[in-house]
């Protein structure tokens, strides 16, 4: 199965995963074509607004720069309705074995969520080796990460959750992390005005935060 880090190979090392809450989806075009234009091509929208699943929509059949997933999925009925909208891949906060069933059985790439050492040992005993790391800040940012990767180092990681513009490098420059995930391209006056162009700028600056391409993703 394709990694979600490796979902984009016209752009070599993407760093920067935006995550976005949609609140009206006929924002959702016009916002996705903005990362795009930025340098931004994974999309994840979370599962946390109504419109939601028919941003996910428009944004797979509208934008075709855009590779768009789901996240905030929690359970298997959110998979299934993520894979009906067009979803390229999958994002979880957490996992149990129902919902990391669900994933697997989905076809589609995916990153069930971490954030303790027993719970990354879990997964690459199911197989998963690509996790998202949340909530990374409150759970002990780029040193916890850093300090996983001698003794699991088979593990690969986006963490989300609190991450900036200032902290991304320090988790960008780690062996074990593909790439991260934040909102700060997506500030909230921007989104309220309707500001594509403010949002490509920050996309941009984002999309310029390059860490090291690993082994497994060359």
């Amino acid at each position: 199965m394709t990694s979600v880090f490796d979902l984009a190979p016209e752009v070599p090392s993407v760093p920067v995963v935006p995550v976005v809450a949609i609140e009206d989806a006929a924002d959702a075009v016009p916002l996705a074509r903005a990362l795009v234009a930025g340098g931004l091509p994974l999309v994840e929208v979370t599962l946390r607004t109504p419109a939601a699943l028919d941003a996910v929509r428009a944004i797979a059949d509208e934008v075709p720069g855009a590779v768009v997933g789901a996240g905030t999925v929690v359970t298997a009925a959110g998979v299934a309705d993520a894979v009906d909208a067009g979803a390229r891949f999958l994002v979880s906060p957490g996992w149990t074995e129902r919902l990391l069933g669900a994933m697997r059985d989905s076809g589609l790439p995916f990153l069930p969520g971490v954030s303790t050492t027993s719970e990354v040992v879990a997964l690459l005993e199911q197989g998963v080796a690509d996790m998202k790391f949340f909530p990374a800040e409150a759970a002990g940012g780029a040193p916890y990460l850093k300090s996983l990767a001698g003794p699991l180092p088979q593990a690969r990681f986006c963490p989300t959750g609190g991450v900036s513009l200032a902290s991304a490098p320090a988790y960008l420059s780690l062996p074990n992390v593909g790439c991260v995930g934040g909102t700060w391209m997506l500030p909230p006056a921007a989104l309220a005005a309707r500001d594509w162009a403010r949002v490509e700028t920050l996309a941009r600056e984002a999309a310029a935060l390059r860490g090291p391409v690993s082994p497994r993703s060359r």
